[in-house]
């Protein structure tokens, strides 16, 4: 079976775009918004945290997660977390890890853990001769002081099943598996109908503390 190395989309905001416009995907979602200073200020007020991220990029790069707290506001990036008085002094150090680059802000979710580290789950999907199929669901758990999963940033790969079984118990895996199946299949019909020759999907799933499952991104060069 030969896999098909497929059309690359490199922009998030293109194909989180098309993902919203379903109504069984969009409560999957998490709001979403390019960065703006307005914006980033709006969805604090609303959420308190959010994760800001490039528009272009993968392996965690340039990921930084920006909380509102009752002394202020603060950021962590990668395993340093700074703390501000003001959203301005914040917002002027944000800036300048961001590098002028795009960048789009996402509600920030939480995550169930494992042994108090984050963890979130990578769904491999490709196109062979004969259709989709699965390569891969796995989890991937933190570093411990780490808010990024990404295996390249010292997480920790198990199976899904391991993942959710210790993140939120083992009554639940055969649902969450599933449902991550149904969420890749009619994601991915909507992105081939719109973007014609893509071949291979990486889907970025993360299950919160309630048990809800949230599509984070969705990559067209997955490793």
């Amino acid at each position: 079976m030969g896999e098909h190395q497929g059309r690359q989309l490199a922009s998030k905001w293109a194909k989180t775009a098309v993902l919203r416009s379903n109504p069984q995907i969009a409560p999957h979602i998490p709001p979403t918004s390019r960065y703006t200073s307005e914006n980033l200020r709006s969805m604090l007020n609303t959420h308190q945290m959010v994760v800001v991220k490039p528009v272009r990029g993968a392996g965690g790069n340039g990921v930084i997660k920006v909380s509102k707290t009752s002394g202020g506001y603060s950021y962590s990036y990668y395993a340093k977390t700074r703390s501000f008085t003001s959203f301005e002094s914040m917002k002027r150090s944000l800036d300048q890890c961001k590098k002028k680059r795009a960048y789009l802000i996402q509600k920030g979710i939480y995550l169930a853990t494992v042994g108090g580290r984050p963890i979130d789950y990578r769904v491999k999907y490709v196109k062979t001769d004969n259709g989709w199929v699965y390569r891969s669901l796995v989890g991937r758990i933190a570093k411990p002081g780490l808010f990024v999963t990404n295996i390249c940033r010292g997480g920790t790969m198990v199976t899904a099943a391991q993942g959710i079984r210790r993140s939120i118990g083992a009554s639940a895996v055969g649902a969450k598996k599933q449902k991550m199946r149904e969420l890749t299949v009619l994601s991915t019909q909507l992105l081939e109908a719109k973007f014609p020759g893509i071949g291979q999907l990486g889907f970025d799933y993360g299950i919160d503390t309630s048990g809800k499952i949230w599509i984070f991104e969705v990559n067209t060069r997955p490793q």
